[in-house]
């Protein structure tokens, strides 16, 4: 009897030391072997005078509904007021100078994009941050800006139909494609004009996160998503 209660005092004590040890091997495992917080990527979108509308906030709009997943900024050559095309004002968050590591930049289009063109600060930005980005994005004749910061240089890309061939004339060593509503080539996604930014951007937002949120966000937007890349109705307006 009095050996079985030795035993079982010993046992508990074995039983209590491995115990600690494994509480304390817990707590000394080093940060680097634990699993990582996933991280929130930030979307520059870029503002310039008279951007159009819709190319930023048709985007703006899906790209917001991913809390926790993506951080949406807006970016122009100075923070504050910025006027588009059709009047209301966007507020830039961030100037060039002051503007945090982004992940994805978005550039729209709109009838500003002809001044934009010859302003060599805005140029030199967009080539140095995509050089570091996930991912960037144009809608409209936002493409034949990135097609001036050489970032289109052999690639293919789109751009808005009706103004088409002020795309091709001014960066003929871009590989245009004409019929497409928007045009994936790795880390540069460019798309046809206006509403079709929400097409691209749905589309990124599968590649990113998944199918099954891209249609959630368009579900809860309610909106027809075009997911044919391919299938370009306006086509036909292209001059």
């Amino acid at each position: 009897m009095r050996m079985s209660i030795r035993l079982l005092v010993a046992t508990l004590f074995v039983s209590l030391l491995a115990a600690s040890n494994i509480s304390r091997g817990a707590e000394d495992t080093p940060a680097s072997d634990k699993p990582a917080a996933k991280k929130t990527r930030t979307l520059g979108i870029v503002l310039y005078p008279r951007f159009e509308l819709l190319d930023v906030y048709g985007p703006a709009e899906v790209f917001g509904n991913l809390p926790g997943k993506l951080k949406v900024v807006m970016v122009a050559e100075k923070a504050g007021p910025v006027t588009s095309t059709q009047g209301p004002q966007g507020v830039a968050d961030y100037g060039f100078e002051d503007c945090p590591p982004l992940d994805l930049i978005l550039v729209p289009g709109g009838f500003g994009t002809i001044a934009e063109l010859k302003n060599q600060q805005l140029l030199d930005w967009l080539r140095a941050r995509s050089g570091s980005a996930e991912l960037t994005m144009s809608v409209c004749t936002g493409s034949t800006l990135l097609a001036g910061a050489g970032l289109l240089d052999g690639r293919r890309a789109t751009s808005n139909k009706q103004y088409f061939s002020f795309a091709t004339a001014r960066a003929p060593q871009v590989q245009w494609v004409k019929e497409a509503r928007w045009v994936d080539d790795g880390n540069i996604v460019t798309s046809s004009g206006v509403s079709a930014g929400i097409d691209m951007s749905l589309h990124v937002i599968e590649r990113l996160f998944g199918t099954e949120t891209a249609e959630r966000i368009a579900n809860a937007t309610e909106y027809q998503w075009h997911r044919d890349a391919d299938n370009d109705p306006f086509v036909q307006f292209a001059k």
